[in-house]
């Protein structure tokens, strides 16, 4: 059975490296991943089941990034690329886009329950103060209020072009940071081992 640094040595491109890990996988790549599904099944550590659920797997992957997890309780010294963060180190620039989407699609529900809350409570609390009087003459200062919410509301939901724009712009660079951060986490494993 060949060591940890044998079977990734063995790839044109490291896949635990976030900067590959978003190439595409060649039916070379596949095959080292395969080799140690097959020793690990030949060593007793896999059973049919779970050897034949991993090859699929295999077979479906299409990017480098997608095969180490399939071994990584085979390969226990393998410094794999998931956890917090991963969903942004493997994000294609689409992911990105759709990640700034919902964003936007928060901040815009948060706008205008901002908007709604506070004016329903101050048009309540006036109609409560002045409902003696007939509601007449009274000034109607839960328009202030509106007014200052609504000038957030309406700014967010006709900004979604610009707020989407800057969004993407600081997730490429937290994407940028976190990859960074991961290359040099594998390469500090690497040494050490």
């Amino acid at each position: 059975m060949k060591s940890p640094g044998e079977v990734w040595g063995s790839f044109s491109h490291d896949p635990r490296d976030a900067t590959h890990a978003v190439l595409r996988a060649s039916d070379a790549d596949r095959e080292i991943v395969r080799d140690v599904l097959t020793d690990g099944y030949s060593d007793g550590r896999l059973d049919r089941t779970e050897y034949d659920e991993r090859s699929a797997q295999v077979l479906a992957a299409r990017t480098l990034g997608e095969l180490p997890p399939i071994v990584v309780d085979l390969l226990p010294e393998l410094p794999v690329v998931v956890g917090p963060g991963s969903d942004l180190v493997l994000a294609a620039p689409a992911d990105l886009r759709r990640m700034a989407e919902e964003s936007w699609l928060s901040e815009r529900r948060n706008a205008l329950w901002s908007f709604v809350g506070p004016t329903l409570i101050c048009w309540a609390i006036w109609v409560a103060v002045n409902w003696n009087s007939g509601l007449q003459g009274a000034f109607p200062w839960p328009l202030i209020v509106m007014a200052a919410t609504g000038v957030h509301a309406l700014r967010t939901v006709l900004g979604r072009r610009e707020y989407l724009a800057a969004e993407v712009r600081r997730l490429e660079k937290k994407q940028a940071k976190a990859k960074r951060s991961t290359t040099t986490e594998i390469r500090e494993t690497g040494q050490d081992s």
